[in-house]
């Protein structure tokens, strides 16, 4: 069996800065699966699909052109999509919202579904997202459920735009994160809440590097690793 190490919870808990970090560290591969569903939800967009238009979005979820790229220079990874580097538009929060109604379509997300599992190749595979463990990968033998308050992911994602020369009003992204939560975990299909057997870390007052320590660390005692 390929080890599968799954790390989901809400946005701007700090997920794909610690996924990236744990894969780096352990050599295995890496999906953000979020960021499927971002660019699905912006090719919808660039192509004028209604975010209801269920038969088109599952058609084109089975033909999406995108690759990933580690960055090097950032703690995320570059998204390709149909050729174009999206990377920074695809993390707006208007899209975000799109995602996340779309992430709502079971159709899909079964559309999605086999996509994101063949990502599962040895030595190893970190997954991120907001139902790796309670539905992706549901036999995972490490499933960690990270979390933060809204307000100090909003100052994280406000952090993260005046980085790249864009503005970002605190109360209107902390409005947005908020909104976004509560459509994940109240969507009927793959709400978002822990699995029941998931390591919860509340990284509202810890650091990356104390979260990842802590990840590791039960990595180690799961015996997935051998150093």
């Amino acid at each position: 069996m390929i080890p599968i190490i799954t790390i989901d919870g809400p946005g701007g808990a700090g997920k794909g800065t610690v996924a990236k970090r744990i894969a780096s560290q352990l050599g295995w591969h890496l999906l953000d699966s979020g960021m499927l569903y971002r660019l699905l939800a912006l090719a919808a967009l660039h192509h004028h699909v209604a975010v209801d238009d269920e038969p088109s979005l599952r058609v084109m979820a089975g033909a999406l052109d995108v690759h990933f790229v580690a960055d090097d220079d950032s703690e995320g990874v570059r998204a390709f999509l149909e050729g174009e580097d999206v990377t920074n538009v695809v993390r707006s929060e208007d899209v975000g919202l799109v995602a996340s109604k779309i992430a709502a379509l079971t159709s899909v997300r079964k559309a999605l579904l086999g996509r994101q599992r063949a990502f599962a190749e040895a030595p190893g595979l970190v997954a991120d997202g907001r139902d790796m463990g309670t539905i992706v990968f549901v036999d995972a033998p490490l499933k960690v459920y990270l979390t933060a308050s809204v307000d100090i992911r909003a100052k994280r994602r406000q952090k993260q735009l005046l980085g790249k020369q864009q503005s970002g009003n605190l109360a209107r992204l902390a409005e947005a994160i908020a909104a976004r939560d509560k459509s994940d975990m109240e969507r009927p299909v793959a709400p978002l809440k822990p699995a029941p057997d998931a390591l919860y870390i509340d990284s509202t007052e810890l650091s990356i590097e104390q979260v990842c320590a802590e990840v590791l660390a039960k990595v180690k005692e799961r015996g997935l690793v051998t150093v």
